[in-house]
């Protein structure tokens, strides 16, 4: 207790309650083309609408990476996606005279816009997103001026939208502001966004001129804030030079009166453009998970992406972290269409990646599925479907379980595999770490193998054991932090190993370990140790080991002989 310099009572708490805490098992992570959306940025998608109505419906060039991640999602909610985009992707814009930008996300747009208040050659609307879905998009504006009741956009009467003309808010009038409201209309008028054209996207009534305007809940009602903090399509920026026809807008609403629109303004964007990412552009994407104190992942697949970048993710965020499982699939390539070549052709991919990792998991090729969105099928990689699988063994069982055969590994929404492995192809890609996928008839499209990709035969070598000490890893780290800067003596040894011991039991009874034993005392924690100001736990684990193989004898005997005589015998 703290030494007091006159009499009284002193109160102090210590808490001795920590526990051991749960770890994140199933969060995957996926870098991907889309067609719409933010970019370079990772954004938490929980199922296959949040995709959609975060990075848009598929087409020919992101349906790829779209089912990718839609096949994840089949079988869990926690999904950390980047969207990849390529240098010459850019918004679309109103202004069509200046040079197209690239504005990746809202933080960009913050920084560089919003928050500097920055003038722009490109305003007054940009598209949200880059891509070429922008130049679907019509912003229109009305305020007091023009004559409400006619208010229309390419002749679809757009004033039922709103209750009544924009005029004065009662917070302007109340500071002697005029003319501060304005209504604003977004709408999809090439039909690109929603199927048909001229539907109305979103509706923004009585936003305000004003700077400092707000809403009855004390929310910015200034009109650029507005549509920063709630539009899915389109940011508001000041035009360059300070156009007379706008200036007043943005001043701060005391004693202002704000410049009144003779007609309603309207604006069509255009400029917009997709490109697809390099092999840069999608490892730039991927480095946003290599920091585990940043992000906490389990599962990073790959989707079709080449040899060079699952090489980068292989080395920079499986080996990188060691908390996660990188999942990678051959090329197309090699399996489509490639009848009597698919496993030579495998087993060349796998020597040209050149890498021995317990923190990686391979298949075998790719799976036909309905792409619902344009009603025609498409080829998409396994990877994605085999991270699913851990997910889902981690919500029926555990992650130490295997996520393989008939129990725990059938896949979701195949309609067919690119190749059907037989027993001898099987044979010839588990002996180098590649997990088949085969369809059996009765029992559907399986994971038939549960190797990691490490070439040295030890426990490791399985994707239930590299499960196990992730989370055993994961958790006892976690534990341990909180020993450090106290003192290494007795007490706190003692209290780290009365921590991890119910916790390495309760995995015990849950089937994940044989044994263990934690030793943390003086045999480990040496005067030279403790002097080095350095503290040891030593956790010896047995692991439990999956079935791969099942030897079933079946003798024959004759009538008379005793069983006791030759059971052991074969």
């Amino acid at each position: 207790m703290a030494f007091q310099l006159s009499p009284g009572v002193n109160v102090s708490e210590v808490d001795l309650t920590t526990v051991v805490p749960s770890v994140l098992t199933t969060a995957g992570a996926f870098v991907g083309n889309f067609k719409w959306g933010p970019a370079r940025k990772r954004i938490q998608i929980d199922n296959e609408i949040t995709l959609v109505n975060r990075f848009g419906t598929p087409d020919n060039n992101s349906a790829t990476s779209f089912f990718t991640s839609a096949s994840f999602l089949a079988y869990g909610n926690n999904l950390n996606v980047v969207r990849a985009v390529g240098v010459n992707s850019k918004n679309a814009q109103s202004n069509t005279i200046t040079p197209a930008i690239q504005i990746t996300n809202e933080d960009i747009f913050e920084e560089s816009y919003l928050r500097n208040n920055s003038a722009s050659n490109n305003g007054p609307v940009i598209a949200r997103y880059p891509g070429k879905l922008g130049n679907s998009i019509t912003v229109a504006a009305i305020d007091s001026g023009p004559n409400f009741e006619t208010w229309n956009i390419y002749g679809i009467g757009v004033s039922t939208y709103f209750n009544g003309a924009p005029g004065t808010s009662a917070q302007a009038q109340a500071l002697g502001a005029l003319n501060d409201e304005m209504h604003i209309i977004v709408m999809d008028t090439g039909g690109e966004i929603t199927g048909v054209r001229n539907t109305v996207l979103e509706v923004y009534p009585y936003v305000s001129k004003g700077s400092d305007a707000t809403d009855a809940y004390g929310n910015s009602n200034y009109y650029k804030n507005v549509l920063f903090n709630n539009s899915k399509y389109v940011y508001i920026v000041d035009p360059a030079n300070g156009d007379s026809a706008q200036s007043t807008f943005g001043r701060p609403l005391a004693n202002t009166s704000y410049y009144v629109q003779e007609y309603t303004q309207t604006w069509t964007l255009q400029g917009g453009s997709d490109d697809a990412p390099s092999t840069a552009n999608t490892q730039t994407a991927y480095s946003l998970f290599t920091n585990s104190s940043e992000v906490d992942v389990s599962l990073v697949f790959t989707g079709d992406a080449n040899i060079a970048t699952q090489q980068y993710i292989i080395d920079n965020i499986a080996e990188g972290r060691k908390d996660c499982l990188a999942f990678i699939s051959p090329p197309s390539a090699n399996v489509i269409n490639q009848s009597g070549n698919e496993t030579s052709n495998i087993l060349a991919w796998n020597n040209a990646l050149n890498r021995s990792s317990s923190y990686v998991v391979a298949d075998s090729g790719w799976k036909y599925m309905f792409d619902k969105y344009n009603n025609i099928y498409r080829w998409v990689p396994l990877n994605g479907d085999i991270a699913g699988l851990c997910v889902n063994t981690d919500n029926v069982r555990d992650p130490w379980y295997s996520p393989a055969g008939f129990n725990r590994g059938n896949l979701k929404n195949v309609v067919k595999l690119a190749w059907n492995p037989n027993k001898t192809a099987r044979d010839s890609l588990y002996a180098k770490g590649i997990n088949p996928v085969a369809s059996f008839s009765g029992n559907g499209v399986v994971l038939y193998g549960d190797k990691t990709l490490q070439a040295k035969p030890s426990a490791f070598d399985r994707i239930n054991v590299r499960r196990l000490f992730i989370v055993l890893e994961k958790t006892i780290s976690q534990v341990a932090q909180y020993s450090l800067f106290e003192f290494n003596d007795e007490f706190t040894r003692a209290q780290f190993v009365s921590l991890v011991t119910p916790f390495l039991r309760e995995v015990q009874g849950r089937r994940g370990i044989y044994d263990f034993r934690v030793v943390c005392d003086t045999t480990n924690n040496t005067p030279q140790v403790i002097d080095s100001n350095q503290f040891v736990g030593d956790i010896y684990i047995k692991p439990a080991r999956s079935i791969n193989f099942i030897q079933l004898n079946f003798v024959s005997v004759r009538t008379g002989v005793d069983f006791t005589e030759i059971v052991g015998q074969f």
